[in-house]
């Protein structure tokens, strides 16, 4: 029996996750994107504050250390930070205490 064609092809996928306050923002606590290959952080950041519209998201969002993987990338321009299908980035919010 044989597929459709197309059919045998992944779905490409980014999963955003989100942590503490971050969680508490987005109201999940995660959230995945379609892709067509790779995007940039830039992108992805566009695409969590669409999907969540408010300004407490958006507020959250814009302090969150990011990491790609185990990969820290909050300090790097999020145009130039390449994300690839099937990565999954973490949002965490700074906590308090320590």
């Amino acid at each position: 029996m044989s597929a459709a064609p197309g059919a045998d092809q992944a779905r490409e996928t980014v999963t955003v996750r989100y942590w503490a306050g971050a969680r508490a923002a987005a109201g999940t606590a995660e959230d995945v994107f379609e892709v067509g290959g790779d995007v940039t952080l830039a992108e992805v950041v566009r695409r969590v504050l669409e999907r969540h519209p408010d300004d407490r998201t958006a507020r959250t969002i814009a302090v969150c250390s990011v990491l790609v993987g185990d990969r820290p990338v909050r300090s790097q321009d999020p145009a130039a930070v390449t994300i690839s299908p099937g990565s999954v980035v973490e949002m965490l919010p700074p906590f308090a205490g320590g």
